[in-house]
């Protein structure tokens, strides 16, 4: 199969850090080392990370590090940091084979072996989905809205079935990634309302078929920005589109966050007034030459996301916190530096 080949670049990279590290990486948490997550953490507050790039780091060469110099596997490293769940992006084909469905399950099985809660990603692209682009995959293009709706669920069954026979149960799956206008252009565009709502009804219920109690997340950038949330939302609740819970982004600034967060936090409480769903934020940001103001901004949205949300907040992620300072062409908001995490991350903690 395809995904073997990180198999053994991954395997490579755990052996030699446990030879570094001795018997430190050999508390896996809880996990059975099946890659079956055996903890309960129904009600814990995920403080996650998005590590969707390790596997290919490995392969190139890069290394972790605790505070004290020892080489470490980064889900355990971020672990001891306090991070509890793991997100892990998957694309449709993509062109080097990083972040496809055998990928993915190589990560996904590492996670839950340590304990790690696991939320999947489906970007329903070959390559990264977002605001500016959510382009249909290369071999679904001429798909009318019957072909495109199965190949949702037939894309989304088969990252879900590989799971299920792996023993790795997904806490949280998203059904897009950050769709403020839709996903699968032109098609599944918010402004074709129904066939955006089919689509995302097409995921759900692939989801649901293999994990009845994983809860679906329909994604959203910009969470200070509510006026994206009711149109999106807005439309689903017009064509009858099935989800559990609100994703969100937020990256501030570092000599500005503090208005971001406190209208983040007003705006879950109204979300949750308004269509009854609780919220994750499932990526958040920020300089890795700001490692004081971002441990500040953490730690202030997590007391807040915790403390004022009447609960409905459920956590947050930390989007590729383990990325060498302008990797995959200048991705700089990462908190480790030379391997080791800044103080940023130290607001996960305890």
């Amino acid at each position: 199969m395809r995904f073997l080949k990180y198999i053994f670049p991954a395997a490579a990279f755990i052996i030699c850090v446990t030879l570094f590290s001795c018997n430190k990486n050999n508390d896996n948490g809880g996990g059975n080392g099946t890659g079956t997550n055996i903890i309960s953490t129904e009600n814990v507050f995920a403080k996650g990370a998005d590590v969707s790039w390790i596997t290919e780091l490995e392969k190139e060469g890069n290394i972790f590090y605790d505070s004290t110099g020892v080489a470490t596997e980064c889900m355990a490293l971020l672990k001891e940091y306090g991070v509890n769940a793991i997100r892990l992006r998957v694309w449709v084909d993509p062109s080097e084979g990083w972040n496809n469905a055998g990928d993915v399950l190589v990560k996904a099985r590492r996670a839950a072996a340590l304990g790690l809660d696991v939320m999947i990603d489906f970007h329903y692209s070959d390559t990264w989905a977002d605001p500016g682009n959510q382009k249909t995959p290369a071999a679904w293009a001429d798909f009318d809205m019957d072909e495109l709706k199965k190949a949702v669920a037939d894309h989304t069954s088969e990252m879900m079935n590989m799971l299920m026979a792996y023993g790795v149960e997904p806490k949280w799956v998203q059904v897009g990634n950050e769709t403020r206008g839709g996903m699968l252009y032109p098609l599944g565009s918010y402004k074709n309302g129904q066939n955006y709502a089919d689509l995302v009804n097409a995921g759900y219920n692939a989801v649901k078929k293999v994990f009845p109690n994983a809860m679906v997340i329909i994604h959203i950038d910009s969470g200070d920005n509510i006026s994206l949330y009711n149109r999106i939302f807005g439309v689903l609740k017009i064509y009858g589109g099935e989800y559990d819970m609100i994703g969100m982004s937020l990256y501030p600034e570092a000599d500005g966050w503090q208005t971001p967060v406190n209208t983040c936090i007003a705006n879950i409480n109204t979300l949750y007034k308004t269509y009854g769903k609780p919220v994750m934020i499932c990526e958040v940001g920020m300089d890795y030459d700001k490692a004081e103001e971002c441990r500040a901004f953490l730690t202030d949205l997590k007391n807040k996301a915790k403390n004022n949300t009447g609960g409905e907040c459920k956590g947050i992620f930390y989007w590729e916190p383990e990325a060498p300072v302008g990797y995959n062409g200048g991705y700089k908001k990462g908190c480790f530096v030379n391997g080791t995490p800044t103080e940023a991350l130290d607001a996960f903690k305890n």
